[in-house]
C-alpha cells in the first residue's frame, strides 16, 4: 500500500482523522441532514457540510493517489475498484463513470455493494489482481454517507442503539450507530512501487473470504465463518496467530454480532485470546456500511505505522463473556509487526485483511 486516505465526521484526510480515532473521541450528534424526528433514534456520526458522494469519494482517491505519487497520465494499466451503497447495477453507472471521469483514472472495473464487507472484498480482489500479475496497480474506493433511506431501514429494524451510544464489546451494548465514511487506498506490486521509487507504507501480506451461510442477519453464534477467514489471511501471510499484535474488530456494539466476534477470536487464538490487544473504532466513527471495512483498513495502517493502537471507545462494563485484552482508557504503544482488521455483514459474510509493517 502506497497511498491512503480516510474520511469521518472528524474531517477528512487519515492525518486529520485518526488522531481522533486513535484517542477514541467519539464524533456522534444529533442528525441535522435530514429529518429523524419519527425515528426511535436520532443519532449518528456525521460530517459537519458533507459534499455529495461522489464529491467525497473523489477527493479521497485525488488524496491517496497524491500520497502514492500516481501520474494519472500514464496510469492506463490501473484498476479501479468502487466499493459504495448504490442502486447502480454495473460498473458503467454514473456515478461509477462519473468518479473515473472526475480523477482520470480508467473505468471503475468491478463495483461492490455487499454491504459491510465491500471494501474489504474489493481489496482482497485488488490483491489477487496484483498477485496473479493481472494488474500492477489498484486504486480501491469505497464510502456511504449517512441519508434518510437507510438510517429509516436501520432504525425500524431496531438495529441502532435507542440510547444514542455505541459501546462494542460493552456488557450494556445496545447496537451500532450510522457515521459517515469514505476512504481509498492505492495497492500495487512490490516491483511497482520500487520502480517508482515509492516507499511502501504497509504491505497487505494476507486476506480471507468465508461465509456462515446461518441467517439471513444473525451472525453465526460460534463464529466459525469469521475464525475460517481470520485463519486464511494468516496461512496466507505464512504467520502464526501469535505474530499478531493487534485486532481492529468489527464489532458495532450489537449483542449478537459482538458476541459471535468473540468466539471467533478464541477459535483462532485459543488461550492467547486474552493477549493480543483489540478494538473496534466503530465506537468513534459509527458504522459505515459499504465504508466501513476500507475506512478500517485505513486505520489499521495507521496505528501499525505509529505504533500507538486506538482507544476502544464506549466501554463501561466489559461484557465478562468477552475475554479479550482491550484498548482501554489511553491509547496503547506498541511496536507491532502485523495487525488485523475484521469485518462482517449481513448474510454472514466475513473477511479478514493481514496487514504488515513495510
Amino acid at each position: 500500500m502506497t497511498g491512503l486516505d480516510a474520511l469521518t465526521a472528524h474531517g477528512r484526510g487519515a492525518a486529520v482523522v485518526q488522531p481522533h480515532i486513535t484517542a477514541g473521541r467519539a464524533a456522534f450528534s444529533t442528525v441535522d441532514r435530514f429529518a429523524v424526528q419519527r425515528h426511535r433514534v436520532h443519532r449518528a456520526a456525521l460530517l459537519p457540510e458533507a459534499g455529495t458522494l461522489l464529491d467525497e469519494l473523489a477527493g479521497s482517491v485525488q488524496r491517496a493517489c497524491g500520497q502514492a505519487e500516481l501520474d494519472v497520465r500514464t496510469a492506463a494499466r490501473d484498476v479501479l475498484l468502487l466499493a459504495v451503497h448504490s442502486d447502480e447495477p454495473t460498473p458503467q453507472g454514473p456515478l461509477s463513470r462519473a468518479l473515473s471521469a472526475r480523477c482520470g483514472l480508467p473505468a471503475v472495473t468491478r463495483l461492490y455493494t455487499t454491504a459491510c464487507v465491500a471494501g474489504s472484498t474489493a481489496v482482497a480482489d485488488a490483491a489477487a489482481l496484483i498477485a496473479s500479475g493481472r494488474a500492477d496497480r489498484v486504486v480501491v474506493a469505497a464510502g456511504y454517507l449517512v441519508e434518510p433511506i437507510q438510517y429509516a431501514l436501520f432504525d425500524a429494524g431496531r438495529a441502532l442503539a435507542r440510547d444514542g451510544e455505541v459501546r462494542p464489546f460493552s456488557a450494556d451494548r445496545r447496537g451500532a450507530l450510522l457515521g459517515d465514511g469514505v476512504a481509498a487506498v492505492v495497492l500495487e506490486a512490490a516491483e511497482s512501487a520500487a520502480a517508482r521509487g515509492v516507499q511502501a507504507l504497509a504491505v497487505l501480506a494476507g486476506w480471507g473470504r468465508a461465509g456462515d451461510a446461518h441467517h439471513v442477519v444473525r451472525p453465526r453464534p460460534d463464529g466459525a465463518g469469521l475464525a475460517r477467514a481470520i485463519e486464511c489471511a494468516l496461512r496466507r501471510g505464512g504467520i502464526g496467530a501469535d505474530q499478531v499484535g493487534y485486532v481492529n474488530a468489527n464489532a458495532n456494539g450489537a449483542v449478537l454480532g459482538d458476541s459471535a466476534e468473540v468466539e471467533a477470536l478464541r477459535l483462532v487464538f485459543g488461550k492467547g485470546v486474552g493477549k493480543v490487544p483489540v478494538s473496534s473504532t466503530k465506537g468513534v466513527h459509527g458504522h459505515a456500511l459499504e465504508g466501513s471495512a476500507l475506512l478500517e483498513l485505513v486505520v489499521t495502517v495507521e496505528a501499525l505505522r505509529s505504533g500507538r493502537l486506538p482507544v476502544q471507545a464506549g466501554l463501561r462494563a466489559p461484557d465478562p463473556q468477552c475475554p479479550l485484552d482491550l484498548v482501554r482508557d489511553l491509547p496503547r504503544e506498541s511496536a507491532i509487526r502485523y495487525a488485523l482488521s475484521l469485518n462482517s455483514a449481513f448474510g454472514g459474510a466475513n473477511t479478514a485483511l493481514l496487514v504488515g509493517a513495510a
